[in-house]
């Protein structure tokens, strides 16, 4: 599906359904126009890609999933591929990356994307209703709404991420089980996966000597100092949460490698004390004559020895803080 918006810089007024194939697509040079291609099959990228000149190595992008963020420059446009993100905790795959295609001119803008986005959809709205401030400042702020939106999307993500963190540590000194495991290694994917969907954008949009991959006009560098400010804070929790991650699940090893060896200490204990109790009774068991078997005082002298050896070594067991 194809939705197109222009805004008519002489008359100051916002179209939309515009036929692309008109000669007088841009009468002049502070023109804009949006193409928002979304659900879409390969004719109707070709039929874009065709009206505006569009590589086919950007083409063939569009039509494949990447999982990494990047900005090509191309002769007359850049070409970038950038990811929201859904998030389900419930699902076996808690994080899902949707690609967003953006084609950038100073004249056009064309997304392309395979599934209905937030951002765009209120973008969109806004535009039908004749909002003409996304349109009116630009290709490079109109990029850089979008880059908001999709970054507004991120926080709700890693507050909810903070609070499971919260969660497992609480859980950690509670009742420590596989379930607590299976949280730890879900965690670390969803964090990895963010990572490697949000990391890119930071070298993406960050001058190098004041200067950007991209052209951004002189007024809209504020609003991209400020996108990449939220980008900065995105990825340092991020860090924060995988350090935070990594030392509570080596708190978790510990405290299981410590019970495990609460647990080795005591049967080792127990095996003490039952070894010696276990050679004498195997020994006289073998019909080997007792010491004046004939006399009750012989079972009463071994049972005493018995228990006196028992309480003997649990006596030294407690001296050495043992048991």
């Amino acid at each position: 599906m194809i939705k197109t918006y222009l805004f008519d810089s002489t008359r100051g007024q916002l179209f939309h359904d515009v036929d692309l194939s008109r000669q007088d697509l841009f009468q002049h040079q502070d023109d804009l126009v949006w193409v928002d291609v979304f659900d879409f099959n390969e004719q109707e990228l070709n039929y874009v890609a065709k009206v505006f000149d569009f590589h086919y190595l950007a083409v063939e992008d569009c039509l494949q999933h990447s999982p990494r963020a990047k900005v090509d420059a191309y002769e007359n446009y850049y070409f970038f591929v950038l990811h929201a993100l859904r998030y389900k905790e419930d699902s076996d795959e808690e994080i899902t990356l949707e690609q967003l295609n953006v084609f950038l001119n100073a004249n056009f803008v064309v997304t392309v994307h395979r599934r209905p986005l937030p951002t765009l959809g209120r973008i969109a709205r806004d535009c039908l209703n004749k909002k003409i401030g996304y349109l009116e400042n630009g290709s490079d702020r109109f990029l850089y709404h979008i880059l908001d939106g999709l970054t507004d999307e991120y926080f709700p993500i890693l507050d909810r991420v903070d609070q499971r963190v919260d969660e497992l540590e609480d859980q950690l000194y509670e009742q420590p089980n596989k379930e607590i495991t299976e949280e730890f290694l879900a965690l670390k994917r969803t964090i990895l996966s963010m990572r490697r969907a949000i990391q890119p954008q930071k070298r993406m949009f960050s001058g190098v000597n004041g200067k950007y991959v991209f052209q951004v006009a002189k007024d809209n560098e504020p609003y991209y100092l400020d996108l990449l400010d939220h980008i900065e804070r995105i990825t340092d929790s991020l860090s924060g949460f995988r350090d935070l991650l990594d030392g509570v699940l080596e708190t978790y090893y510990s405290t299981i490698t410590a019970r495990t060896n609460e647990s080795i200490r005591v049967l080792t204990v127990i095996s003490f004390i039952f070894m010696p109790l276990t050679f004498v009774t195997g020994f006289f068991g073998m019909n080997v004559p007792l010491p004046d078997q004939g006399s009750v005082w012989s079972t009463v002298a071994i049972t005493a020895g018995l228990l006196g050896a028992t309480g003997g070594m649990l006596m030294i067991f407690k001296k050495k803080n043992w048991i």
